[in-house]
C-alpha cells in the first residue's frame, strides 16, 4: 500500500459531557437511554467521517480466477450524520425523532407506476439521502411494561440494537452483521418493552410487530441485508414481521443479550404480489446471540448471527427475473443459510497505568469475523465461494474527549476460507488503513 499523509482537522465539541467509560447511548430503541435526565425536551445526535486506504479493486466478482485485482485506490465519506430529539408531552407521552444524513451523496427516488404495467421509474428529487432513522411516541406505564409506536429500530443483532459509534471499535461497523442484515435496521411497528427483575437476575426485553422484509432485494452477497423496505411512500404490511429480544443485566458491566425474527411469508411484502405467488411462501427466520463486557481496563464484545430463509431456490429463480428498471441486484443464488460470528476485545491504557490522567484514554483493540451469505444452499443451488469471508482488524481507539473518538485501524479479508488464521490460497486477500472520528452525545437538555 502507498505512502499515506493525512491531517484530520478537528472542530471540539465542549458540549459533550458523559465519561469515557461510562458512554451513555443515545438511541431510543429500549429503555436503555434514561427520560429522567431531561424535564422538557433534548437534542442531540451522532456521527462518523473515515477514510479508507485499499490495496484491492472494487468488484471481487470481476470475472477473473482470483478474486479482486489488486489495485491501490482510496475513498473519504461521512457515513452517517444524525440528528437526535426526544420532546415529553408530559411524564407518561415522549415524543422521540432521529433524521439520519448519509454518505453526503445524491437522492434517487423510485416510483412504481402500475397504472404503466407495474413499470418502475426513477427520479432525482434530493440533493442529499435524507431518511427517518426513528420517529415515535412512547407511552410510560410500568418500569416492566412501556408501549410505543411508529418508526422503531429493529434490535436484530448486536450493532442494530447498539449502532452508535461509539459503541464499536474500528472506523467501521462491524462488516458480517451489516452485511447480512440491514443496518441500521429500522422499521415501521408497534413495541412493548420493559425490565423486570432485581439485583443478578435484571433483565429487559422487547417485542415487536413490524413491516417485514421485501424478498426483491434478497441477493448473493447481502443474503436479507438488502431487503429492507422504505423505497415507496408506503410499506407494505400484508405479512408483519415479528421481533422478540432479551437481554441480561444483572452483573455490573456485562451484558448478555439474544433476538428471534420471525416472517411467515417476505413474498407477500414484494413490490409486486405476483412475484412469488407461484413459489409459495417465503419465511424468513433470524437468531443471533451478542454478549458485551465492561470494566475501567477492558472491553469486549461477541455476537454470532444465524440465519434461514425458506424457499431460496424460488427467491434466486424470481428475483433474476426482475425488471432491469428495478433498484434491486437480481445477483443470484441467494442462500438458504447464512451465518456471521464475531469478537472484539480493547484495552484502555490509561487505566493500565494506574488512572494517571496524564495518559490519554486509548484503546488499542483486534477484533475478528466471519461471515458467509452464502453458507448453504438448497439441492441444485451453488454457493459462491468468494462471498465467504475471514477478517482481522486491529488498531487504536483516543477518546479526545470523553464522546468524541479518534480511530485508526487495519483491516485484512481472507476471501474462500473459514480458517480464524488461514490464507486464502484460491483468491486475493483484501486489505485496508483506515483513519476516522466519531462522536455521541445530547448538545442541549431542558
Amino acid at each position: 500500500m502507498r505512502k499515506i499523509t493525512a491531517i484530520v482537522i478537528l472542530c471540539l465539541l465542549p458540549s459533550l459531557s458523559n465519561s469515557a467509560q461510562e458512554t451513555k447511548e443515545i438511541s431510543k430503541n429500549s429503555n436503555s437511554s434514561s427520560t429522567e435526565d431531561y424535564t422538557k425536551f433534548r437534542f442531540g445526535g451522532y456521527g462518523e467521517m473515515v477514510a479508507n486506504f485499499k490495496d484491492y479493486g472494487i468488484n471481487r466478482f470481476y470475472g477473473g480466477n482470483d478474486g479482486n485485482p489488486k489495485k491501490n485506490r482510496n475513498t473519504i465519506s461521512i457515513p452517517r450524520f444524525v440528528l437526535a430529539f426526544d420532546y415529553k408531552f408530559n411524564s407518561k407521552w415522549i415524543l422521540g425523532a432521529e433524521i439520519e444524513f448519509e454518505s453526503g451523496g445524491t437522492g434517487t427516488a423510485f416510483e412504481l407506476e402500475n397504472t404503466e404495467n407495474g413499470e418502475y421509474e426513477t427520479e432525482v428529487e434530493k440533493g442529499g439521502e435524507v431518511a427517518i432513522e426513528q420517529f415515535h411516541i412512547t407511552r410510560l406505564i410500568h418500569r416492566s411494561l412501556n408501549v410505543r409506536a411508529g418508526h422503531i429500530i429493529v434490535p436484530v443483532g448486536l450493532t442494530n440494537a447498539h449502532h452508535e459509534p461509539i459503541n464499536f471499535f474500528g472506523t467501521s461497523r462491524p462488516e458480517g452483521e451489516t452485511t447480512l442484515l440491514p443496518s441500521t435496521w429500522h422499521e415501521n411497528g408497534l413495541e412493548i418493552f420493559g425490565s423486570f427483575g432485581k439485583g443478578y437476575a435484571s433483565f429487559d426485553y422487547q417485542a415487536m410487530v413490524v413491516a417485514g422484509l421485501n424478498p426483491n432485494g434478497f441477493d448473493r452477497n447481502t443474503w436479507v441485508g438488502s431487503g429492507k423496505q422504505g423505497i415507496f411512500e408506503e410499506d407494505n404490511f400484508t405479512s408483519p414481521a415479528y421481533v422478540f429480544r432479551l437481554d441480561y443485566k444483572g452483573v455490573p458491566g456485562l451484558r448478555v443479550g439474544a433476538s428471534f425474527y420471525y416472517c411467515a411469508d417476505a413474498g407477500a411484502n414484494s413490490d409486486k404480489e405476483q412475484t412469488y405467488s407461484s413459489y409459495g411462501k417465503i419465511p424468513v427466520r433470524i437468531f443471533t446471540a451478542d454478549a458485551q463486557y465492561r470494566n475501567k481496563y477492558v472491553t469486549a464484545r461477541g455476537n454470532i448471527l444465524y440465519g434461514n430463509l425458506g424457499n431460496s431456490l424460488g427467491v434466486s429463480q424470481a428475483n433474476v427475473k426482475l425488471s432491469n428498471k428495478s433498484p434491486y441486484s437480481r445477483l443470484a443464488p441467494v442462500a438458504k443459510n447464512a451465518v456471521s460470528y464475531a469478537a472484539e476485545a480493547g484495552i484502555n491504557i490509561r487505566s493500565v497505568f494506574g488512572g494517571n490522567k496524564k495518559i490519554p484514554v486509548i484503546y488499542p483493540f483486534a477484533r475478528y469475523e466471519y461471515y458467509n451469505p452464502q453458507e448453504k444452499g438448497e439441492k441444485g443451488q451453488t454457493m459462491e465461494k468468494r462471498c465467504q469471508v475471514s477478517m482481522w482488524t486491529a488498531g487504536l481507539n483516543w477518546y479526545a474527549l470523553p464522546n468524541l473518538v479518534i480511530k485508526a485501524d487495519y483491516a485484512t479479508r481472507q476471501i474462500g476460507t473459514n480458517k480464524v488464521f488461514g490464507v486464502s490460497k484460491a483468491y486475493n486477500s483484501e486489505n485496508e488503513f483506515s483513519i476516522g472520528i466519531a462522536y455521541i452525545g445530547w448538545f442541549i437538555k431542558k
